[in-house]
């Protein structure tokens, strides 16, 4: 009982840090990324016109959605987590009566819920320009849930890891979003020439923009079963990394 208390207060005050800030938190992610739509869809959208038979401004939303969701995700627990350790705040957390992966599930959900925000805004945000379907509700939810499972739990482990500030922007400026704007989020990659379009099929967001894509348009670049495996993959792994880190204290124990 005092352990189920204590996920509650802990998840509560996670999501509280994240609504207390809606402004930095949601309001300027949401603007960021409907300027893209707005900026490449609207504007380009004369140019190129249809991708696998679908209008340009709608074939780049469900890429950004995603993209603006796990950057959140990320971005948020990472944060939130290494302020903790910098605080020593994480260590009256341990020393609490919850198990480990209870505080890790806690810490999380700033993530997850700061993200389903976002992404709830900047769809009810496309939707007022452009015309988006949702033609497969149950891969969208299933690819959306993954997403963030395993973006979620890998801000976690890289909040844990990290010595300063500069790490966590790191992984988030030059992996992350880089591997974003790879990832088929703007184009498909069939139109790529070899060796470009094998080597996207490496970047794991490719499988992840594939696999939201599939569940709003109902095309995609590969098999949904496919990118949903992938993503499922690795999230597993990142679950058990961030699961083990908690288990064991490592790096968390002073």
């Amino acid at each position: 009982m005092n352990a189920s208390r204590g996920l509650t207060a802990l998840s509560m005050r996670e999501v509280d840090r994240v609504l207390k800030l809606w402004t930095q938190t949601v309001a300027a992610p949401i603007l960021s990324s409907f300027l893209f739509i707005a900026v490449f869809g609207l504007s380009l959208g004369g140019r190129i016109q249809q991708i696998d038979g679908v209008d340009y401004e709608v074939f780049i939303v469900p890429g950004l959605i995603i993209m603006g969701m796990i950057q959140a995700a990320y971005a948020n627990n990472s944060a939130t987590v290494f302020q903790a350790r910098f605080d020593r705040y994480l260590n009256d957390v341990l020393s609490a009566p919850m198990k480990g992966w209870e505080v890790n599930l806690a810490l999380c959900m700033g993530g997850v819920v700061r993200a389903l925000l976002i992404g709830g805004g900047l769809l009810i945000a496309s939707v007022l320009v452009v015309d988006v379907p949702v033609h497969e509700p149950l891969v969208l939810v299933l690819a959306v849930a993954l997403a963030l499972t395993l973006f979620a739990s890998f801000g976690v482990v890289v909040g844990v890891y990290a010595k300063s500030w500069d790490h966590t922007a790191f992984i988030q400026n030059i992996v992350i979003l880089p591997l974003s704007f790879l990832g088929g989020v703007f184009y498909s990659v069939d139109l790529l020439p070899s060796p470009w379009e094998e080597v996207s099929h490496v970047n794991p967001i490719f499988y992840l923009v594939q696999a939201v894509r599939y569940g709003f348009l109902g095309t995609s670049d590969v098999s949904p079963v496919l990118a949903l495996g992938v993503i499922a993959a690795l999230a597993a792994g990142s679950v058990a990394w961030s699961s083990w880190l908690f288990a064991t204290g490592r790096k968390l124990k002073p």
